[in-house]
């Protein structure tokens, strides 16, 4: 979530993104491809957290999935409503923290690429297109909530996939999935250049000693965690 700021627009595949709705970039892609090596068909429930645009959501729907997304912003949500009505595929799209919109149901998959930039403030912001990506000094704001929750969320045999940042800590994610009682490892890895987000932070991230000095390429990694 380092590349460019979101805008009103049409996006590959016919997709609409409403402003302030984070727009599918390579962290987009990188989840794409990895859920592509899972099974998933008519009898998969699919959870999204974040949805956005429903970019993801609505590639699991094509394959038959019974697919449930949820995001805090609105104007996602409504965005990833009118994509799901234009390309006529069944989504249900809910508004609101994930944890409270399903509680007591779980799934076969769980998608997420929540907000995981590191930021200097404390809290997640409660409002604007810096929502979709501020995620605290660390940037573990929305992620160590996603794996504290996600062994409540899936079936046995269920699979997470979370994308974010290496800056975030790898291993701390594979540790605190691993501390759920979840199988977890990295199944994914790309390196892509630093997008505006992240060069407007350079001298905050140098001093947090979260980028070395004149870093270029961050890099992105898709977690996988099994439920046994």
């Amino acid at each position: 979530m380092s590349g460019t700021a979101p805008t009103a627009g049409t996006l590959p595949g016919g997709l609409v993104a409403l402003p302030r709705v984070y727009r599918p970039q390579a962290d987009t892609r990188l989840l794409a491809a990895a859920l592509a090596h899972e099974e998933v068909g008519p009898r998969t429930d699919v959870l999204e957290i974040g949805t956005g645009t429903g970019a993801l959501a609505l590639h699991a729907a094509r394959r038959g999935a019974r697919v449930t997304a949820v995001d805090v912003s609105w104007p996602a949500v409504a965005t990833a409503r009118l994509n799901a009505l234009v390309h006529r595929l069944p989504l249900r799209v809910l508004h609101g923290d994930f944890a409270a919109r399903t509680k007591g149901r779980r799934f076969d998959v769980v998608l997420t690429n929540p907000p995981y930039v590191p930021a200097p403030g404390v809290r997640s912001p409660l409002r604007g297109a810096e929502r979709a990506w501020d995620a605290g000094p660390d940037g573990r704001l929305v992620i160590d909530r996603v794996c504290a929750a996600a062994s409540a969320l899936l079936r046995p045999g269920g699979v997470l996939l979370m994308v974010h940042s290496g800056m975030c800590g790898v291993e701390t994610t594979v540790d605190r999935l691993s501390g759920e009682g979840l199988s977890a490892g990295v199944a994914a890895r790309a390196s892509v250049p630093w997008g505006p987000v992240l060069r407007s932070r350079r001298t905050w991230l140098e001093r947090q000693g979260l980028a070395g000095e004149d870093e270029q390429w961050e890099e992105l990694v898709v977690i996988r965690a099994r439920n046994p």
